[in-house]
């Protein structure tokens, strides 16, 4: 059983382990691994399979390691390992002393391939990457045999040596395994173990020539760390047969691969290839812009590792593919930031405001409330003046039926102040623009007074204008204008989905004086406007600059409402 006190939904990874653990297979033991490839920065999909092995060795007492599947020299950097266990330690996951890297294991592979070679299991092939391709087959016929398929042990050995002292040029041989060339799954006609790339590794510098496949790496890797449960996304189920079969000739420690469905996000992308075609092509500023997908992205734009973890744990784990709505990650994030994020009030398209019977030289402190979710977080003194900054969007010189906010002769409240009439505007001589909105205000109806009076149908919010801190408001939407990026037409590719308004940036926008100490990590929700954190690269004391993490508006909450969960 897991070892916490806590009911926890079963599903089909938990129900093996439990079976496993039945029967004693592995001695009890639960140990998993994470194996990102270092070619780009971890996306949300990362996300769920970070909380799902970290989570179950966790639950069941094992331990988890972080092993950097790093056998593709010319694709990975230093870089994106840093970066990797930096977004794996800020999800809340930490593998101690189990860092490793496949690089770690080059020469133990080498010797398992030198074995399989010499029990007549591998041979090496001097065909093309097209050549091979073409021997295959397809799924309907069978493929045949490489002209080198039969060489001898003897002859293979050599060859073999010879590849990994450089002798032979990139793409001339690789070493293949020699298991069924009419095997109704592709994986098992011979599959490629080793390829001849002359380019230098990140940890390993020039001392290889020669570098192991994924398939053939992986399952001896498990292998050689004592991994127990290997889970791997559905794309692998194919993959497995091979996995046991390359365990099976060496006669060594045979974990368990168990597959599960990838995430799929709606007006997402969740392939490293497009998202680093992105970075590159300039269509966003770094791997770490917020309207990416990546946990550097989100991070920077002010999502929690608590609405993340929520996130995963809610959309369960399944056997079959589907999408998720984002708006149920945003619906995750919104019940975290609720309940912490404290309550600001920040004008981002300012519209000034004059209070013409209020006293020119008075500024008053008013008592604003920091989170009416979480009454420990007390209260905050908002400082009230002659003169304000309102939303433009909040007075509409001739406005629609329904619209209760500032209109000539129409009355609102200012939230945690008073009730104001609006008397009159004032415009640009040249352009006819209005830049001034004139009111009066009732001293009678200070909020909190008891004694507020008449009620109105409008509240708005404000800044007071001598007090306000300028800022720059980046606001952000959905990076694609489709749910599915991918879905084109012949001949176009999914950056023609791009959405090219899904950064609006407001240089001008004004904030009440107490977010003048705000820094990088903290995150607030300015009152009608949405959840905001400080952006951690641009944003310094001098200029602050916030990203807009999520609006207020939960499409997720209504649609769990109307289906009564």
């Amino acid at each position: 059983m897991a070892q916490n006190d806590t009911p926890t939904p079963s599903h089909f990874i938990r129900d093996i382990i439990e079976e496993h653990n039945k029967i004693n297979r592995f001695g009890g033991k639960v140990i998993t691994r994470f194996p990102p490839e270092p070619n780009g920065y971890l996306h949300i999909g990362h996300a769920k399979a970070i909380c799902l092995d970290f989570g179950m060795a966790k639950e069941y007492g094992g331990r988890c390691h972080l092993r950097f599947d790093d056998t593709n020299p010319t694709k990975e950097e230093q870089e994106y390992v840093d970066s990797i266990m930096e977004d794996v330690r800020w999800l809340g996951f930490d593998w101690g002393k189990h860092l490793y890297f496949a690089s770690d294991y080059f020469d133990r592979l080498y010797d398992y391939a030198v074995q399989l070679i010499k029990a007549g299991k591998a041979y090496v092939d001097d065909l093309s990457a097209d050549e091979i391709r073409e021997y295959r087959g397809t799924l309907t016929a069978p493929g045949k045999g490489s002209p080198y398929r039969n060489r001898s042990v003897e002859e293979n050995l050599d060859l073999f040596a010879r590849m990994r002292a450089g002798e032979f040029p990139d793409g001339s041989k690789t070493l293949r395994a020699k298991i069924d060339m009419a095997s109704p799954n592709l994986n098992m006609r011979d599959p490629v173990m080793y390829r001849i790339r002359k380019a230098e590794h990140h940890r390993t510098g020039d001392k290889w020539c020669i570098y192991p496949m994924y398939d053939w790496a992986h399952g001896q890797s498990d292998s050689i760390e004592g991994i127990t449960h290997s889970m791997c996304t559905l794309e692998y189920e194919d993959h497995r047969p091979l996995y046991d079969w390359y365990l099976d000739q060496l006669g060594i420690h045979h974990p368990q691969q168990i597959e599960f469905a990838r995430l799929n996000l709606t007006y997402t992308l969740m392939s490293k290839r497009r998202l680093l075609t992105l970075v590159e092509k300039g269509h966003v500023t770094g791997w770490d812009d917020p309207r990416m997908p990546t946990l550097a992205g989100l991070r920077r734009r002010g999502y929690t590792p608590e609405a993340i973890r929520d996130f995963c744990e809610r959309i369960g784990v399944a056997k079959s593919n589907s999408t998720v709505d984002i708006a149920l990650l945003e619906h995750c994030l919104r019940e975290d930031l609720n309940k912490r994020a404290p309550r600001m009030m920040a004008v981002l398209r300012p519209l000034k405001l004059v209070i013409e019977n209020y006293p020119e030289d008075q500024v008053e402190e008013l008592e604003a409330v920091n989170n009416p979710e979480d009454p420990s977080a007390g209260t905050r003194q908002a400082p009230f003046s002659r003169v304000l900054y309102i939303e433009q969007d909040d007075f509409r010189e001739n406005p629609p039926k329904k619209y209760f906010r500032l209109f000539p002769g129409n009355e609102v409240r200012l939230r945690y102040a008073y009730i104001v009439k609006c008397t009159g505007v004032v415009k640009d001589e040249k352009t006819g623009e209005i830049i001034e909105v004139r009111c009066t205000y009732d001293p009678a109806t200070k909020s909190g007074s008891g004694q507020e009076g008449k009620k109105v149908k409008g509240t708005i919010h404000w800044v007071s204008a001598a007090q306000a801190i300028p800022a720059e408001v980046r606001l952000y939407d959905h990076l694609f204008t489709k749910p599915n990026p991918d879905e084109v037409e012949g001949g176009q590719d999914f950056t023609v989905n791009i959405n090219s308004n899904s950064l609006e940036t407001l240089p001008s926008s004004r904030l009440e004086p107490s977010l003048a100490g705000a820094t990088p990590g903290n995150f607030y929700q300015f009152e009608r406007q949405g959840y905001f954190c400080v952006d951690a690269k641009d944003s310094s004391s001098a200029r602050l600059v916030f990203n807009r993490t999520v609006t207020l508006r939960d499409t997720w909450a209504k649609i769990e409402k109307k289906d009564g969960k």
